[in-house]
């Protein structure tokens, strides 16, 4: 569910008029809503209150400070994959001791700088990095905590680029080779083995692929218990969205089917149902590390119609000010995006095939092709739907495009979070050669 909806003919946020606030901030603008984040964490946060757990929720979807302090408010930890993430998270006001930190090629001065931190622990994905931490840790005479990611090999469908849990995968190490890598770590002088910790993929949309790999995980889980003493089973994230919604005035409807991702029938109280009984007899805190699920519905990407051209084949495109460098996902991961006009079309128009495109010198450039849309005329506001995740944060300045600005709506109240890149800052920190 989110929070955008038309109201007297125009697509809100939350109490927020979306044209009004591309006309104040330009486009193309990111807006997110906060109640729809919140919605989000508390529904998972109620659901699982059959196991002692924290929601770490994964950085990496959506890093903005004002996403951060939000979470921090409802008492969230937090699942990083780089310092640069810990650094965000603390200047949010975040907890190091209730931070993992992620991801297969830590740098020994992430290492020492989350050591400094306090985290809760470091997820840890092969032998070789356990073998750094303890060397790291021993240097700055620490004792780092750590959690084995083991891989569960279980297919979970969705894109293969976020599909990280089969054996094939960079990540992880066998579950078979669970207990000989933990019996290195307890010999290990400066590691403290703290946990364990398995993650499947992303976008997610059936609970049979979390259950079959929990009930994979979780007798492991138990014997590392009675032999080291670990605290928590982190079973990581995946819970998909869907990408397809039909605004109506006042309210949505999910479709049953959408282009490129089939709606969802599971919902968080499904969820679980099918890990939690099996979890619950572990004894154990339970991690989760949602990051798409909290803000892929919270933000949309506002964008303005520039151009409207027909081939001579007479393939129609839309032309919008938004490119492949503000939302990647579509070229990338070919995402689907719903392509949604501000001002609320009739229900009597005549919707006609278009490629939405942007103006990047990519033939990947675009948004959506071939969708049926309603008429869009030059000049018009037109926002990508379910763009809060992976959106921003994979951004980047290819064609020295500045950066879009990125606004967060409470209520009626709206606050820019991140100031448009100006020209200039496009080349801060760069230098011409030396005569």
């Amino acid at each position: 569910m989110h929070s955008f909806h038309y109201h007297d003919g125009q697509l809100r946020c939350e109490g927020v008029d979306l044209a009004a606030l591309a006309a104040e901030h330009g486009t193309p603008l990111y807006v997110y809503s906060a109640q729809t984040i919140r919605d989000h964490f508390r529904r998972l946060d109620a659901a699982l209150a059959g196991v002692d757990h924290l929601i770490c929720y994964a950085v990496k979807a959506n890093s903005n400070l004002a996403v951060l302090d939000l979470l921090t408010r409802e008492r969230a930890g937090f699942d990083i994959v780089s310092a640069g993430e810990l650094f965000r998270v603390l200047k949010a006001g975040g907890k190091p001791e209730c931070c993992t930190f992620a991801g297969v090629g830590k740098t020994r001065p992430e290492i020492e700088y989350a050591l400094r931190q306090g985290i809760l622990s470091f997820n840890v994905e092969s032998e070789a990095e356990l073998e750094m931490i303890n060397a790291v840790a021993s240097d700055l005479n620490r004792r780092a905590p750590v959690a084995l990611r083991v891989n569960p090999d279980v297919a979970a469908g969705g894109h293969k680029y976020i599909s990280t849990g089969k054996s094939e995968n960079k990540f992880g190490v066998g579950l078979d080779r669970a207990f000989e890598v933990y019996r290195a770590a307890s010999q290990m002088t400066h590691i403290r083995v703290r946990g364990l910790q398995m993650h499947i993929g992303s976008q997610i949309t059936e609970a049979g692929p979390f259950a079959q790999a929990v009930e994979k995980v979780a007798p492991v889980a138990a014997e590392l218990k009675r032999e080291y003493g670990i605290e928590f089973f982190s079973v990581g994230g995946g819970l998909g969205i869907v990408y397809k919604s039909s605004l109506q005035s006042g309210q949505e409807t999910w479709w049953d089917q959408a282009a490129g991702d089939p709606a969802p029938s599971l919902t968080v109280e499904q969820y679980a149902e099918a890990i939690v009984p099996t979890l619950a007899p572990l004894g154990l805190r339970i991690l989760l590390e949602p990051g798409r699920f909290m803000v892929g519905n919270a933000g949309v990407l506002l964008t303005t119609v520039q151009y409207l051209k027909s081939s001579d084949s007479g393939k129609k495109f839309v032309i919008v000010d938004a490119g492949m460098n503000d939302l990647i996902r579509p070229a990338l991961y070919q995402g689907y995006h719903e392509v949604v006009p501000v001002r609320e079309p009739s229900p009597t128009d005549r919707r006609e095939a278009a490629d939405v495109v942007g103006p990047v010198c990519e033939s990947g450039d675009f948004f959506a092709q071939a969708r049926e849309l309603p008429p869009l005329r030059q000049g018009e506001l037109v926002a990508l739907m379910s763009a809060g995740a992976y959106g921003f944060t994979m951004a980047s300045n290819y064609n020295s495009r500045p950066l879009a600005a990125e606004v967060m709506v409470q209520g009626d109240q709206a606050q820019v979070v991140r100031e448009r890149q100006a020209l200039g800052d496009l080349i801060h920190g760069e230098k011409t050669l030396a005569s």
